[in-house]
């Protein structure tokens, strides 16, 4: 019995392996990333040119200009709550919040905030109290 079990791991030892490189999955793989335009905060300025359109389960990058023209926001409840963020970048230094409602520039400045698109939906980002076309932009995640 004992030599059968022997003959049975040796042949298992002998047995070609394959080679695979996985790499990272999900998440933390270098393709699961896509591009998103930039949202510029100007008094009388548009946002963004058109609406934006996400992947659910991509990350993305949102890159925030505040040109100091005003003491300008940006709040979007729905959309904050429908991305994981995984850290706002500010000046050079890291936050990595547990979630955001909305951001607030009170002079030049620029602002990166990194995520993942969770949940699919129609969402917006806009000025808080602002009631122009041009002072929102609707992101969809599909």
């Amino acid at each position: 019995m004992k030599s059968m079990i022997l003959a049975a791991f040796v042949a298992a030892l002998a047995l070609p392996v394959a080679a695979h490189d996985y790499g990272f999955a999900g998440v933390l793989s270098s393709n699961n990333s896509g591009e998103m335009p930039g949202i510029t905060l100007s008094v009388g300025k548009p946002l963004a040119e058109g609406p934006i359109t996400l992947k659910s389960g991509t990350m993305y990058e949102l890159e925030i200009e505040a040109d100091g023209t005003g003491e300008l926001g940006l709040e979007g409840p729905g959309f904050f709550r429908a991305i994981w963020v995984n850290e706002v970048v500010i000046n050079g230094l890291e936050v990595r919040p547990f979630g955001l409602e909305s951001v607030e520039f009170d002079e030049e400045g620029e602002m990166e905030i990194e995520f993942l698109a969770i949940k699919p939906g129609q969402y917006f980002l806009r000025i808080p109290g602002s009631s122009g076309e041009s002072q929102r932009v609707d992101i969809t995640i599909q």
